[in-house]
């Protein structure tokens, strides 16, 4: 029960990734608040959640639009009066290609570009805009975002993707160190190939799925494997970590 009586919120929390995180920050005891924008994935963990006799609560989300993040919060804020952890989540990948282009920088039309910015970094920015102000009151709190290997090695085909990975890792670390003071702490998480619908497409192709399982591990990861990780950085058991960034990819960065 690391995570008893604490209230965490996780973007995109109705499938990949942030399903897992929800599931597992039950598990230990937190609410879960799922900010996920397909209402049927949404309040189909929250059901899964409360069924086993834990507290979750879905929020249909945009995280790109300032009103839908402050109602999230203001809501949150009625009903439980603090916010614990959050895990910034929620980004678009090759799973929205039919949507937005994942290509080169040159390719890649600029309403694409700044779609695909909106969702993975203005989401991380807004939701942690407007909740550091509480977890400042509350004298601490764990913000974790979820950025990408992509973050952190040059990986082409999917530059704004790239860029807005990129940023969320910087973003982190200023963060850490602009509100450290206040006991609040910011790390990240890069995941490398992880099963999950972003990929899964891509996974069908060959070359692809081959590339993914180079790793010194050589398989693909798991969802589970990125929920603990931010259940670490989440928990009391990482107090003295800030600024983290943190692989989650088999070891391709090492390589």
């Amino acid at each position: 029960m690391r995570l008893k009586g604490q209230v965490a919120i996780i973007t995109g929390a109705g499938s990949g990734q942030g399903k897992a995180a929800a599931r597992l920050f039950a598990n230990e005891g937190a609410v879960v608040i799922i900010a996920e924008w397909n209402e049927e994935n949404g309040k189909q963990v929250e059901e899964e959640i409360v069924a086993k006799g834990q507290q979750a609560l879905f929020f249909q989300t945009d995280v790109s639009d300032e009103e839908n993040i402050i109602a999230l919060v203001n809501e949150v804020m009625a009903r439980y009066g603090r916010v614990d952890v959050v895990f910034n989540n929620a980004g678009v990948g090759f799973s929205s290609s039919s949507k937005f282009k994942m290509d080169r920088l040159t390719d890649t039309p600029l309403q694409d570009w700044n779609q695909i910015l909106a969702i993975n970094l203005n989401g991380v920015y807004l939701l942690s805009k407007y909740v550091i102000p509480l977890m400042k009151k509350q004298n601490g709190g764990s913000i974790i975002n979820n950025s990408s290997l992509n973050g952190i090695i040059g990986v082409p085909g999917a530059d704004a993707y790239t860029a807005s990975k990129g940023a969320v890792v910087a973003l982190t670390r200023v963060m850490a160190v602009d509100y450290g003071k206040y006991n609040i702490r910011v790390n990240c998480i890069c995941p490398g190939a992880i099963d999950t619908p972003m990929i899964a497409d891509v996974l069908k192709n060959e070359a692809f799925s081959t590339a993914f399982t180079s790793n010194p591990l050589r398989r693909v990861g798991k969802p589970e494997e990125v929920a603990h990780a931010a259940l670490f950085l989440a928990s009391d058991e990482s107090s003295y970590i800030t600024g983290l960034i943190m692989p989650v990819d088999g070891g391709v960065s090492a390589q």
